[in-house]
């Protein structure tokens, strides 16, 4: 798959596309990243690409003909229908299941917003989808693209070193959408806190059923909507739910 993304600062992509584990995936280009920096389709000196709103008010905002020409130069070297994606804050939020859609996709292209906002005009008729990553404002979509990059990165085959690691991530399917227990490493003993004897037994069933208990635990308190989901689509047990019973009465 590919992902052309245009941004006005390219070179934030550098060390995040060439360090950790998912570099794996953008130097096999089974995920190919592809930069364009939005000054080079501005016109100009200066290369302007935005300019005072009208109607006046704060900040400035990104003006529409740069944007088209770099749009239009991306899609007639792809030759394909790849979606326009602008990250905003009125998009849908980015979950686990629309990056396994995007992780399964022919790619896209990003458009990294800066300034106050992007001229409506270009929103209104290049793009496809709006991407949001939650009730905040970033600086600019630059981490936005990075998040939804890494995310579909770690889930190409060959990029972790254990094939089976994200089917225990958090969100995941394979956990009922719930989230991840919590996890132990060595020393057993850390200034008097020690891991919990079970894990240490070597009880796969037992085992099993302690990170499934502490998975419903920790969803209950923290995202009570995922157990309502996972309740909703008969994901749980009777077994399960005796835990979360007990686990209601202790709050």
């Amino acid at each position: 798959m590919r992902f052309d993304v245009v941004t006005l600062f390219p070179e934030i992509f550098a060390p995040f596309l060439t360090i950790g584990v998912t570099r794996r995936a953008f130097e096999s280009k089974a995920v190919e990243v592809r930069l364009w920096n939005l000054r080079d389709f501005a016109q100009g000196n200066y290369r302007r690409v935005d300019d005072r709103p009208f109607g006046g008010g704060p900040g400035m905002v990104m003006m529409v003909e740069p944007l088209v020409q770099a749009v239009q130069a991306i899609k007639a070297q792809r030759q394909d229908r790849a979606p326009v994606v602008l990250f905003s804050p009125i998009g849908q939020t980015l979950n686990h299941a629309a990056v396994e859609r995007w992780s399964g996709s022919q790619g896209a292209v990003l458009i990294c917003g800066r300034y106050e906002g992007v001229d409506q005009r270009f929103i209104d008729t290049y793009v496809d989808q709006q991407i949001s990553l939650g009730d905040f404002v970033l600086s600019g979509g630059e981490v936005a693209a990075m998040a939804l990059l890494d995310a579909v990165a770690r889930l190409q085959p060959g990029v972790l070193n254990d094939e089976g690691s994200h089917q225990l991530d958090s969100f995941n399917p394979a956990l009922d959408g719930l989230l991840d227990c919590p996890h132990y490493t060595r020393p057993e003993n850390w200034e008097g806190a020690t891991v919990p004897p079970v894990l240490l037994s070597g009880h796969h069933q037992q085992i099993e059923r302690w990170r499934r208990d502490r998975r419903l635990q920790l969803t209950a308190r923290h995202r009570p909507d995922l157990v309502e989901r996972a309740r909703s689509a008969g994901q749980l047990s009777p077994q399960d739910e005796a835990v979360l019973s007990a686990f209601r009465s202790t709050l």
